[in-house]
């Protein structure tokens, strides 16, 4: 039963941020306001709760310039923040272009765009209030999140094959961020509101079910409530809470392990190949990703495959060599695995390939080839790209188009090795590289420096040749890699 007396709620925000350390005298708290009923509902709490702890309260705005309505929002909340007497801050951005540019989802592209215009408040009211001695520890952002966008996070990061620290999903606390609405459901926010005469804004987009979130949160989550259990939010946002614990436990149980396996850890990291045999497979997994947040502040890109590729390597004999993205390698040395920053990126995820032939590629991205070009990786949805192509794939010497679905490994840019192959026809006959390069009469001086993508041995494509019949686009195509080498593309 959902406890809707404010009071009663009120002490339970309280309650949980005491709990989480969430906030304490001289804190100066940035809080986000769409003029929706979350962040409406928090702007009120924390306003009163201001009283109690003396925190300075500050409201920002953002306006994303994508809803019709989106200027009577700012509106209702700068009269808002009047009455309340809370300074307020507004940030207008384009989050349409900046998806555009930066090949983000719409969600995404808002999430970040909000995170900087924190930032830049932060950075202003620092600057302009230095006398009073605050450090910038003392600067918090709180964000209006509730117990059911983390159940719907959980579920939307479990259906993307998340890991366990997806599926510990939104946190109270994440660096100088504080979420104090995450211990209430919707319904007791809106309650709050109703008892209190308080308006909001609606979000139109919030109805849209063209974004994942909105699919799960009106279709998914209630057919749960209605058809299998009752309270299936809340029980799925105490399972993330479970998960975050456990994820934090095992964070700092690979980090002693680190420790044991650790021989050196300064721009490289040197590990004891048989200390770190001696932990269990998942222990190492959380080895090998903890020195790869320690060399570089990107995670995301590296992959399971990755993580497997260091483990096998750690175990193989002899002298070996792995390229890893972000301009990483690895490689075996007697009992001791290296990984340092052997390769040096260039801006915008720009890697060059003039000493290192053999790399993993990350998308989107972009990879330099000397004496050739810049090869840049992205992604398509299957509509985009017949909306922009018409139903013709064209062919272009440098621009190739690839069935995401058949590329089962790391792709990677190399030179050729024993065994490559490509596919050559509809039959899928296959053909060794050797003896292609051999029939299109290429010069034999030049067939082991040229750059070939590849898949394992099947070699996806040849720039400036020709791309492997397996993995070209066709009707059930779902997802598509568009590689172009932009420096030649003659059409």
């Amino acid at each position: 039963m959902i406890n809707t007396k404010t009071e009663d709620i009120y002490a339970k925000v309280k309650k949980y941020a005491q709990d989480y350390n969430m906030i304490s005298d001289r804190d100066v708290i940035l809080t986000g306001v769409s003029g929706g009923a979350d962040s409406v509902c928090l702007l009120v709490i924390l306003s009163q709760l201001s009283k109690e702890i003396k925190f300075d309260l500050i409201a920002v705005h953002v306006h994303h310039g994508i809803r019709e309505d989106a200027d009577e929002d700012a509106v209702y909340v700068e009269e808002l923040c009047k009455k309340l007497d809370i300074p307020f801050f507004l940030k207008k951005v384009d989050m349409a272009g900046y998806a555009k540019e930066m090949g983000l989802s719409p969600e995404e592209a808002g999430r970040k765009l909000r995170y900087q215009a924190f930032e830049s408040v932060i950075e202003e009211v620092f600057e302009a209030n230095r006398a009073d001695g605050k450090s910038k520890e003392h600067y918090k952002i709180a964000v209006a999140h509730n117990n059911n966008d983390r159940a719907e996070t959980m579920l939307f990061n479990l259906f993307r094959g998340s890991g366990l620290r997806g599926l510990g999903s939104i946190r109270p606390v994440r660096d100088n961020i504080i979420r104090p609405l995450l211990c209430l459901e919707r319904a007791e926010i809106e309650a709050y509101l109703n008892q209190r005469k308080i308006a909001y804004c609606i979000d139109s987009t919030n109805e849209d079910d063209t974004y994942t979130r909105n699919k799960i949160r009106h279709h998914i989550l209630p057919f749960a409530e209605e058809q299998i259990c009752n309270n299936v939010t809340a029980h799925i946002s105490d399972a993330a809470e479970v998960l975050a614990q456990t994820e934090d436990f095992i964070q700092k149980q690979s980090r002693l392990a680190y420790e044991r396996c650790v021989i050196r850890d300064a721009e490289e990291i040197i590990l004891d190949v048989n200390i770190f045999h001696e932990e269990e497979p998942f222990i190492q997994r959380m080895i090998l990703l903890h020195c790869m947040e320690k060399l570089t502040p990107h995670r995301k890109d590296i992959t399971k495959e990755h993580i497997a590729a260091l483990i096998e390597l750690s175990s193989k004999d002899g002298s070996k060599e792995l390229f890893l993205p972000y301009g990483l390698t690895a490689y075996k040395e007697y009992d001791r695995l290296v990984i340092s920053e052997k390769l040096k990126n260039t801006v915008d995820n720009t890697q060059d390939l003039k000493e290192y032939p053999s790399i993993p590629i990350s998308v989107p991205g972009e990879v330099k080839i000397e004496g050739l070009g810049i090869l840049e990786f992205k992604y398509l949805k299957k509509e985009e790209f017949f909306y922009k192509k018409g139903e013709i794939i064209p062919e272009k010497r440098y621009t190739k188009w690839f069935d995401c679905d058949k590329i089962t490994k790391v792709i990677v840019l190399r030179t050729r090795e024993a065994g490559d192959y490509l596919t050559i026809d509809s039959a899928l006959r296959k053909k060794s590289v050797k003896e292609y390069m051999i029939n299109e009469k290429i010069p034999k001086r030049q067939r082991d420096s040229l750059y070939l993508l590849a898949d394992g041995a099947h070699i996806l494509w040849i720039p400036g040749y020709r791309i492997s019949q397996y993995y070209k686009v066709d009707e059930s195509t779902k997802c598509i890699l568009q590689v172009q080498l932009k420096e030649n593309d003659n059409g």
